[in-house]
């Protein structure tokens, strides 16, 4: 069996497309990272590096999950937002509209992250809150 490659950015890597729920054909998936059968990657999204998507999370729309991230539970990521580093976006939280999530952030609960917004370092977006347009939530801050 040949193995098959994927250039997400540098050079390729071992990878493959992820078979959705429905057994649709999904997104590139580097074979280092994770997915679980009951996630969805739909086919513009990358998972890569050492990154997890597991549960009934979504990532979707030109987003990005990778670095060693987590993304579970009921979360979404899509339209070209990126969850990084050992960022981590679960629960019912949505990341999404080229928003940021990365170095060891939580974004949970029902939090909503969009726009040019970014939430990084040791920080935590939780409960309803929402963190929009040029935004960025950082250090040891909590919302």
């Amino acid at each position: 069996m040949a193995c098959t490659t994927y250039d997400f950015g540098n050079g390729e890597v071992p990878a493959h497309r992820h078979a959705n729920p429905d057994g649709s054909l999904g997104g590139w998936v580097a074979d280092a990272a994770t997915v679980s059968p009951t996630a969805w990657v739909q086919n513009r999204a990358r998972v890569y590096g050492n990154a997890k998507v597991y549960d009934n999370a979504w990532v979707y729309g030109d987003a990005w999950v990778y670095g060693s991230a987590k993304v579970y539970g009921n979360a979404l990521v899509s339209s070209n937002a990126e969850v990084y580093g050992n960022a981590e976006v679960y629960g019912d939280a949505r990341v999404f509209r080229d928003a940021e999530v990365y170095g060891n952030a939580l974004v949970y609960g029902n939090a909503l992250v969009y726009g040019s917004a970014k939430v990084y370092g040791n920080a935590w977006v939780s409960g309803n809150a929402l963190v929009y347009g040029s935004a960025k939530v950082y250090g040891n801050a909590e919302v």
